[in-house]
């Protein structure tokens, strides 16, 4: 019951410094571009709270904050299933909070907040009803193409597990994906596979993709290979292998990858628990290593705005693109202006959120003109974004 109490009060905290975080935040040009998309899962999901409560960044972002608090406790569930003490589950949800993909799709809009829901409500379900599972299949074909990847690993797993209800199941909407989705696997070879390891650091932080890279290695080696291991292990094999031919957008397949964390916890635990106390400060400086990193970058996440300080140029910051935007729609607002036209065609989508329209009457320019009011963006007194906004006499 303790823990039932602490966790839930990580959950809270955890709350309450994601909302606290919106308020530094812009819409990108990439969830604008999905916001005036046509329909889609997340479109349709986020619609319905911006017609609710206004076009405003809290109601943009606090539903997918929701939904990524939900994700956390079905993963709090699935740990019940992987480690034998109540404080080792508290660990398990400490780490995923302060992984740095977990903060950044808790608190953008993409379809990576729903990936680890659905993922983790299948896994769950599986774990506690077996193939009754099979009913909670369909929810992938609302998100993306990786949808077919999961079914066909989903499958492979129930055959060889003799499961037929759920392999059938899976091979059923595997094959309805295929209709759905549009796969590319031609190209020539490319050298893309640092880039995907780079990206994969940098979603879990070094430490804890080496060690879970290592984990899903040595349950390889002694066949403890359940469905949780399936699906990890082989979403991540398929990127890698997608990597030498073309780019891979590593952030659809990470989500995947995530429900490994019980498993690195249980063999973590498990090895450091064997070993006598003398013997056990090795995983002891492993863990509070990587907490710490963890620590220090999710600081760096929540404090960004003062990271302008360390960089030479304002666009080389890792958050920019969620920048900027909404400070230069309050200008705008404040000197009378509703609409204009812009040579920045992603700003101006951008800025349409915040109750800037297309015109002609005003022009938006990042080069300087004669006749333009020159407006200064700036974060911790260092000027960021300046744009010269000219009135067009008609």
């Amino acid at each position: 019951m303790r823990e039932n109490t602490l966790f839930a009060l990580f959950l809270g905290i955890n709350f309450l410094i994601l909302v606290a975080e919106i308020h530094g935040l812009s819409i990108s040009f990439y969830e604008a571009t999905l916001l005036y998309a046509p329909p889609s899962l997340v479109k349709n999901f986020i619609t319905v709270f911006l017609h609710l409560f206004g076009m405003n960044d809290y109601a943009l972002r606090i539903p997918m904050i929701v939904i990524h608090l939900l994700a956390a406790t079905l993963l709090y569930k699935i740990s019940d299933y992987y480690v034998s003490r109540p404080h080792d589950k508290l660990w398990i949800i400490a780490i995923y909070l302060l992984l740095p993909g977990i903060t950044s799709s808790a608190l953008l809009v993409t379809v990576a907040g729903f990936k680890l829901l659905f993922l983790f409500a299948f896994v769950y379900s599986y774990l506690r009803f077996q193939e009754k599972s099979v009913v909670l299949l369909p929810l992938f074909l609302l998100l993306d193409a990786t949808a077919l990847y999961f079914y066909g690993i989903v499958a492979v797993y129930a055959l060889f597990h003799r499961k037929w209800v759920m392999g059938g199941s899976a091979f059923l909407f595997f094959g309805i994906a295929l209709g759905m989705f549009e796969i590319h696997f031609g190209g020539v070879p490319k050298g893309h596979f640092l880039d995907v390891l780079g990206i994969y650091s940098a979603i879990f932080s070094p430490f804890v993709f080496i060690y879970l890279f290592y984990v899903l290695y040595r349950r390889y080696s002694f066949s403890e290979r359940d469905l949780v291991w399936f699906i990890a292990s082989a979403m991540f094999v398929i990127s890698v292998l997608l990597s030498f031919r073309q780019k891979v957008i590593v952030q659809d397949f990470a989500p995947y990858l995530m429900i490994a964390l019980p498993l690195a916890a249980q063999t973590f635990f498990h090895t450091y628990r064997v070993r006598l106390p003398q013997f056990r400060w090795r995983y002891r400086l492993l863990f509070y290593s990587s907490l710490a990193l963890l620590v220090l970058n999710a600081l760096a996440v929540f404090f960004n705005q003062w990271g302008y300080v360390w960089v030479k140029k304002p666009k080389e910051h890792f958050a920019y693109s969620m920048h900027v935007a909404k400070e230069l729609a309050y200008a705008l607002k404040e000197d009378n202006i509703t609409c204009l036209h812009a040579n920045d065609e992603k700003m101006a989508l951008r800025l349409r959120f915040y109750g800037i329209e297309k015109c002609t009457n005003t022009f938006l320019s990042e080069e300087v003109t004669p006749q333009g009011k020159k407006v200064t963006i700036s974060y911790t007194k260092i000027p960021i974004y300046t744009v010269y906004v000219t009135k067009i006499n008609k």
